[in-house]
């Protein structure tokens, strides 16, 4: 039995989506047990009368809640009742617990994975790593997406390593293709953290390199992986969203202002319908935090139910494949079986 633990009081749905999520996730999965953080009361409240296994779903009753505008110091400090700190603490005390899920602050569950739970031999730091449909039906991971802004080449090294090993053991990507995010394709292009990360990941036995790659071709499925300082990673993600979200409006926009008859209304919204799913990010899960000792998967702050099933099927897949030991095995390989400096 795989078990994880849910924050159910962060994001803009709590505890909704974070409860029938979790029901969906349990019929899924019979190997999942799932612990729900929040208040009793309220969870109570939100189960009653659905059917669900009680041998697998438990109620971890934490009456405080993390806010989005709070100091990640500040929610490590003076939160500890709080659902997100609750499954933290879980998280590090119990052996039979494998990762936890939260929609909830993003720096304050960074900071609490990272001090709390610690990192993986040989991480110099956890990196987000969320997934995009490409255009061809396949998907590209972006490592890192907004955990590290200030980086060396050595952690963009990992990013490939932690990221390639996400991908194949996950979602069963093959040798998936590895490039670094840059502003031409040429190995000459960049400033000098690109050209020392070129020639590392060039040189990096286990992954599979393929260059750089220019933002405009992060959808092309010429890549499956696409590594970066968190800063560029997190500009990167949300204009691509962005752009795909302005799209999309203005395609439905232009089908309304048009006169067309029914037969044409009902294949374009046909079309309107598949490309609407294609850029919703409640397909894709969420983003996994590479690289700490635990699995933690960070969702999106606006997730609905199908989000949070996704999310939790990542961390179940995370642990079903032994992602955290694989990635601590392939890391030794490269850097040796050294603890991790604090």
């Amino acid at each position: 039995m795989i078990k994880i633990a849910v924050d159910c009081f962060g994001g803009d749905h709590s505890p909704a989506a974070q409860v029938e999520g979790s029901l969906l996730a349990l019929e899924q999965f019979p190997d999942l047990s799932l612990i729900l953080a929040g208040h009793e009361g309220i969870l109570q409240s939100h189960l009653e009368g659905k059917t669900y296994d009680k041998e697998r779903l438990f109620i971890l009753h934490a009456p405080d809640v993390v806010g989005c505008d709070e100091k990640p110091t500040d929610a490590i400090r003076l939160k500890k009742e709080s659902s997100m700190m609750k499954t933290i603490r879980l998280l590090r005390e119990d052996d039979t617990v494998a990762g936890i899920v939260s929609m909830g602050s993003t720096g304050a569950l960074v900071a609490a994975a990272t001090l709390r739970l610690g990192r993986i031999r040989n991480v110099i730091r956890p990196a987000f790593c969320p997934i995009l449909p490409t255009m061809n039906g396949g998907i590209v991971g972006v490592c890192d997406s907004g955990a590290n802004v200030d980086i060396t080449p050595d952690y963009l090294q990992q990013y490939a390593v932690m990221g390639s090993l996400y991908l194949e053991n996950v979602y069963g990507v093959k040798n998936p293709r590895v490039a670094l995010l840059n502003i031409g394709v040429e190995a000459e292009k960049g400033d000098d953290l690109r050209k020392k990360a070129y020639e590392l990941l060039r040189e990096t036995s286990g992954i599979n390199f393929v260059g750089n790659m220019e933002s405009r071709d992060l959808l092309s499925g010429k890549f499956d992986l696409v590594v970066c300082d968190g800063f560029s990673g997190n500009v990167l993600l949300k204009s691509t969203e962005g752009a795909l979200l302005e799209m999309l409006g203005k395609l439905k926009r232009d089908i309304r202002s048009r006169l067309i008859n029914k037969f044409g209304a009902l294949f374009l919204y046909k079309m309107f319908k598949e490309e609407k799913d294609f850029m919703n990010y409640q397909n894709y899960g969420g983003s996994v935090l590479l690289g700490t000792a635990k699995v933690v998967v960070k969702g999106h702050g606006s997730s609905k139910a199908t989000a949070v099933t996704k999310c939790i099927e990542q961390a179940y897949r995370m642990e079903l494949n032994s992602l955290t030991e694989k990635t601590e095995a392939a890391l030794d390989v490269l850097f040796g079986a050294q603890e991790t400096e604090e």
